[in-house]
């Protein structure tokens, strides 16, 4: 092991080339805690350079992982969401906190009901279909994804997590025909552009796959088109469809549920004040 200087600010200042500051804390916090099991006095007095050769070790080789732009949730193999710890690796997006966002619209709208039938187009770690399985009462929760890694970290976690989801391996852009299916359907499908590539972070851009972030320049609204015009017939009478957008494509979106046959489509801004939700009611038949 390379001889380091081992301090809480030596330790967070080695990450301040892709973080600012307070992230670059948050992250060496986090590892120093989960992964050493070290206490807040321990990190901020000497507890740090009093850790044995194999914890060094040890946080040497996740400090170098962390210096490479790759995830905390990668190196943990873990990310919170909603109060609950979700597997996540290599193949599979991270969950956000706009997602969280997303599953309690869904939650809140379904509260004292019966959730039925839900399907979750584009799953990855199953972070939507687990949790809606988990707080909407009577649910039945279908989870889609093509990435036959995803499909393996969803039905992981919810067995970890005591909840029924069903994983299967389908192409959002070439959906079955389907009629009067489902009472819900939610996706957080790809919406990022290729053009906003160059000015995100390279943990995202060089560590998560790109085939669940990003869209063509030429046609953004891909998979949200597609997803509309199969929920239209798949989604029962007055069935709901739920999406995260992109906020630059938020018009354009709205205008494909429309398009659709969708009626009172409602946009909800996030806690950022940005506009990341629609809501579409289908029409009754």
């Amino acid at each position: 092991m390379a001889n380091q200087d081992y301090t809480w600010a030596s330790l967070w200042r080695r990450l301040t080339p892709l973080y600012d500051e307070g992230e670059a804390k948050a992250v060496v916090r986090m590892v120093l805690e989960e992964r050493l099991g070290m206490t807040t006095a321990d990190i901020y007095t000497d507890g740090i350079a009093q850790l044995t050769s194999e914890a060094r070790d040890e946080l040497e080789s996740i400090m170098l992982r962390l210096g490479s732009g790759e995830p905390v949730q990668y190196v943990l193999g873990y990310a919170e969401f909603l109060g609950r710890r979700f597997a996540v690796g290599r193949g599979v997006l991270i969950p956000r906190p706009e997602t969280e966002e997303l599953c309690q619209w869904i939650i809140r709208d379904t509260d004292g009901g019966d959730g039925g039938d839900i399907l979750d187009i584009g799953t990855g770690s199953g972070c939507i279909a687990v949790t809606l399985a988990a707080d909407v009462a009577e649910a039945a929760v279908t989870a889609w994804d093509l990435s036959d890694a995803a499909l393996i970290c969803c039905e992981a976690n919810a067995r970890r997590l005591g909840v029924m989801v069903d994983a299967v391996r389908q192409d959002a852009l070439t959906p079955p025909d389907d009629t009067d299916r489902w009472d819900i359907i939610v996706s957080n499908p790809p919406y990022i552009a290729e053009s906003e590539r160059s000015a995100m972070h390279r943990n995202v851009t060089e560590h998560e796959p790109p085939e669940a972030l990003f869209v063509s320049d030429d046609d953004p609204v891909l998979y949200y088109r597609a997803i509309c015009q199969y929920a239209i017939k798949a989604l029962k009478p007055d069935g709901a469809l739920y999406f995260e957008i992109n906020p630059r494509f938020a018009a354009e979106v709205a205008a494909e549920a429309r398009e659709a046959g969708f009626q009172d489509v409602i946009m909800c801004d996030d806690c950022y004040g940005k506009t990341r939700m629609m809501k579409a009611k289908n029409r009754a038949r």
